[in-house]
């Protein structure tokens, strides 16, 4: 028997009580046949191209080997402002450097935006693709918003909206799928 696929998961909220942390934990759960591994990324200094020429901080150098360790990539965030939060820009800042060496190159993924709000964090999911394609990671073309996100958990945290659970469980049936697509390709060629 094979070894499950790792994903590395990357939550754009730093909040204890974060409800796209609770997301992510939800989908990890009802998705059989992948690892998910929370990557943190609240201790990653600012990206300065000065400072990766001086030697680059520890936690720049934790965060790209973590990445860079697992086969896939899933990203959930908020919405800030119509965006991402900076804390989750910084990350992908730092995973693209230095040049030439960027940890997501070619990286299958996926997103997930949650909001409190009824449109589920529409401008942060598509300002974060944006970002993804041109970083040349194959996204689950599937979008994924997540609203209404501070009913869909009761008091101790667990999902207990059934439509929201029954979607995260396709939804993690069609990345593992995506993920086994894209690994598949021989290397060089564009995903679909």
């Amino acid at each position: 028997m094979s070894q499950p696929r790792t994903v590395a998961v990357v939550v754009g909220s730093l909040r204890k009580d974060s409800v796209n942390r609770k997301v992510a934990k939800a989908l990890a759960a009802l998705t059989p046949g992948l690892t998910f591994d929370f990557i943190e990324i609240g201790d990653l200094p600012h990206y300065d191209e000065d400072v990766e020429a001086a030697g680059a901080p520890e936690a720049w150098t934790r965060f790209r080997k973590e990445i860079a360790a697992r086969d896939a990539v899933l990203f959930v965030t908020p919405e800030y402002n119509r965006s991402v939060p900076g804390v989750l820009k910084n990350a992908i800042d730092v995973g693209s450097r230095p040049y030439g060496s960027s940890v997501w190159n070619g990286k299958p993924g996926a997103v997930i935006s949650v909001s409190p709000g009824a449109i589920g964090g529409f401008g942060a999911n598509h300002h974060l693709r944006q970002s993804l394609v041109f970083l040349n990671v194959p996204l689950l073309s599937q979008e994924a918003y997540i609203g209404a996100a501070f009913t869909l958990f009761g008091e101790n945290g667990e999902l207990v909206n059934e439509s929201t659970a029954e979607f995260l469980k396709g939804f993690g049936q069609n990345f593992a799928a995506w993920i086994e697509r894209i690994l598949a390709e021989p290397a060089g060629k564009a995903a679909a």
